[in-house]
C-alpha cells in the first residue's frame, strides 16, 4: 500500500487547486483521475464551450463585416474547424496542467473507498490521513419516456457535424450557451424551458432581455413548458398552459443541469450524502474526520471558481465565500453578483435600483455592440451594494469590479469617486453607480 500526506480524487478545477496548494506546502500528494486531466471544466465544460463561443462570436462579426468597412465574399462558417480549434486549445491546456502538477503522483483509474483513509484503484491501494473528494458532476437527464434518445452537452461539443434543427431541453446556462453557438452556425434552435423564464437564477429583467435578443436572432424559446416525452423520429412532446403540444426536430439535447458524482464506497464508510451531493460543513469537511469534498460533488455551488476557492479554504487561506460572481457566455454575455431585485423584494430590504444602458456608452457604440444594460442594486439606508446584473459586451469582465467592491464592503458612494478610463465599457458601470448615488 502506497502512503501519502493527502489523496485528491479528481483533477478538475477544485482538484487541481487542491493539488497545487498541497504541493506548495511540500506535501506528498497522490492525485487520482478517472478520465483526462483537467476534469469536466477543461475537457467538457468551461474551456471547450468558451472556445466555441469565441468562434461563434467571430462568425457573427464576419456576417456583419460590412458595418466595419470590410467587404467579404463566399464566407462559409465551418463548425468542424471550430471543433478542431477547440480540441487544440484543450489539448495544450491539458499539457500545461500535467506539467504544473508533475510533482504529484498521478494515478489513472477509478478510486473506490475501502475505509476512511484508504482508497483502491484497480488492484492497488493508497492511504492518507486526508482525502479530498473532487469528483465533479455529470449531465442530468429528465426521467421521461425517450430520454435515451437525447444527447447531452458532451456529445454536441465533440460533434463535427450539426443537425439542421435541434431542440434544447433546458434554458439554463449550458442550454443557452449552446443555443447561441449552434444558432451562429445556422442550426434552427428551439429551447424548451420548464420555468417561467430562462436563466432561472438570474435577474428576471436580464433573462427577459436575453430571451428577446435571441428571439430576434432566430432562436425560438418556449418558457413555462414541461417536456413529457421524446419519440423516435425526434418528436418532442410538452405541455404548456394546460395544453399538450409537440414539435419536430432532428436532435434533442438534454441540458437540465448536472448531478454530483459520488465515489464508490464513500457512503459505505459513513460519509453522509443527499440528493444535493456530499454533505459538508463550512470548511468543506464531511462528517467523517479526514475526508473533505469540494466542487460540484458537494452541490454547494456548481462553478469552477467556487471549487478552486473551496480548495483554498481547506488549505488554510482566507477566502471570502460570500461574494461569488457568475457569468453566462451567451451572445450577449450575462453576469451577476449578489442578490437579484426579486430576492431583495422577498427579503423586504430597503433598496434603490439604477440602470445604465450600453447604447449611451462611447466604446459600445464604437464596437457596434450597444444592446444591454448594467443594473446596480443598493441598500438605500446603508449604501451597501446588494447586487449587480449585467447583460451586454464583456459582462463577465465588468462584473468583477462590483464583486471586488462588495467583497471589501466598499460603499457605492465610495465607488462613485473612482475615475474610470475613457472610452471604456467600464464607464457603463460607473454611470449606473453614479445614478444610484444621486
Amino acid at each position: 500500500m502506497k502512503q501519502a500526506d493527502i489523496i485528491i480524487i479528481g483533477s478538475g478545477p477544485g482538484g487541481m487547486e487542491m493539488c497545487s496548494c498541497a504541493l506548495s506546502q511540500e506535501k506528498n500528494v497522490i492525485l487520482i483521475e478517472n478520465d483526462k486531466m483537467g476534469g469536466t471544466c477543461l475537457n467538457k465544460g468551461c474551456i471547450p464551450t468558451k472556445a466555441l463561443c469565441k468562434s461563434a462570436e467571430v462568425v457573427e462579426i464576419v456576417k456583419n463585416a460590412h458595418k466595419y468597412g470590410i467587404t467579404l465574399e463566399n464566407v462559409v462558417p465551418d463548425f468542424a474547424s471550430a471543433v478542431e480549434r477547440k480540441d487544440s486549445i484543450v489539448s495544450q491546456m491539458r499539457k500545461n496542467v500535467e506539467i504544473m502538477l508533475s510533482k504529484a503522483t498521478v494515478i489513472n483509474g477509478e478510486a473506490v473507498f475501502v475505509d476512511a483513509s484508504t482508497v483502491q484503484v484497480g488492484e492497488e491501494q493508497f492511504s492518507a490521513p486526508v482525502i479530498v473528494v473532487a469528483t465533479g458532476s455529470k449531465p442530468a437527464m429528465l426521467p421521461i419516456e425517450g430520454a435515451e434518445l437525447c444527447v447531452d452537452s458532451n456529445f454536441v461539443l465533440d460533434s463535427k457535424a450539426l443537425p439542421e434543427r435541434i431542440c434544447i431541453v433546458g434554458g439554463g446556462v449550458i442550454g443557452m450557451e449552446l443555443a447561441c453557438i449552434l444558432n451562429a452556425y445556422g442550426v434552427d434552435v428551439t429551447v424548451v424551458e420548464f420555468c417561467s423564464e430562462i436563466l432561472p437564477n438570474f435577474d428576471k429583467e436580464v433573462a427577459k432581455r436575453l430571451r428577446s435578443m435571441l428571439n430576434r436572432k432566430g432562436v425560438k424559446i418556449l418558457v413555462s413548458a414541461a417536456v413529457t416525452s421524446v419519440k423516435q423520429g425526434f418528436v418532442v412532446n410538452y405541455t404548456t398552459k394546460g395544453k399538450e403540444m409537440s414539435l419536430d426536430t432532428d436532435m434533442v439535447l438534454m441540458a437540465v443541469g448536472r448531478k454530483p458524482v459520488i465515489p464508490k464506497g464513500l457512503e459505505e464508510v459513513g460519509v453522509k450524502t443527499s440528493r444535493k451531493g456530499i454533505e459538508v460543513d463550512t470548511n468543506y469537511a464531511t462528517n467523517i474526520p479526514g475526508i473533505y469534498a469540494i466542487g460540484d460533488c458537494n452541490g454547494e455551488m456548481m462553478l469552477a471558481h467556487v471549487a478552486e476557492a473551496q480548495a483554498r479554504v481547506i488549505s488554510g487561506e482566507a477566502v471570502n465565500m460570500n461574494v461569488v460572481p457568475a457569468d453566462v457566455f451567451t451572445d450577449p454575455e450575462c453576469a451577476m453578483v449578489g442578490l437579484t431585485q426579486e430576492q431583495c423584494v422577498e427579503k423586504q430590504l430597503p433598496i434603490k435600483v439604477s440602470k445604465s444602458l450600453f447604447r449611451a456608452n462611447g466604446k459600445a457604440n464604437a464596437m457596434d455592440n450597444t444592446d444591454g444594460f448594467v443594473k446596480i442594486i443598493v441598500n438605500s439606508e446603508t449604501q451597501q451594494i446588494l447586487g449587480c446584473h449585467i447583460i451586454g459586451p464583456h459582462a463577465s469582465d465588468l462584473i468583477q469590479e462590483v464583486a471586488n467592491a462588495m467583497a471589501t464592503d466598499t460603499k457605492v458612494s465610495e465607488l462613485a469617486t473612482v475615475i474610470h478610463a475613457h472610452p471604456t465599457l467600464s464607464e457603463t458601470v460607473l454611470s449606473a453607480i453614479k445614478s444610484v448615488v444621486e
